[in-house]
């Protein structure tokens, strides 16, 4: 979310500095036709360019927070050690399974303390569904 709205908020500042910088030595005069002469084609090109910049810095910006939507690091598949699962078991008091090179480790963690519990071999049983 936060990259969200740095991306956002770029692409607001880059807008607002090619809508007024463009415009700052410009002389209006009623009645008179568009300017004429190498400097007039400059400045809407130069308008033009900045925003096509600015949508595909929101497009890449876009891009990354989808990209990264579950919340998890981009290079979490590379790392040995990772927990899988927690559990609350109230008064800041948890129970953690993590793993570290193929092997699964029951930690208990609470203030102050962390106790490795056991170490889980073979597949996981899971509790037959209550209907």
């Amino acid at each position: 979310m936060k990259a969200l709205r740095a991306t956002f908020a770029a692409f607001v500042l880059l807008w607002s500095l090619t809508a007024f910088a463009a415009e700052d030595d410009k002389v209006f005069v009623p009645g008179a036709s568009k300017a004429e002469g190498p400097g007039a084609a400059t400045a809407s090109s130069l308008g033009s360019m900045s925003l096509l910049l600015g949508a595909a810095l929101a497009g890449v910006g876009g891009w990354l927070v989808w990209r990264n939507r579950r919340g998890t690091p981009v290079g979490r598949d590379l790392r040995a050690l990772a927990i899988e699962e927690t559990r609350s078991l109230g008064n800041r008091q948890f129970l953690v399974v993590a793993s570290y090179e193929g092997k699964k480790f029951l930690i208990g963690v609470c203030p102050g303390r962390i106790d490795l519990v056991s170490a889980l071999n073979g597949p996981a049983v899971k509790e037959p569904s209550r209907e």
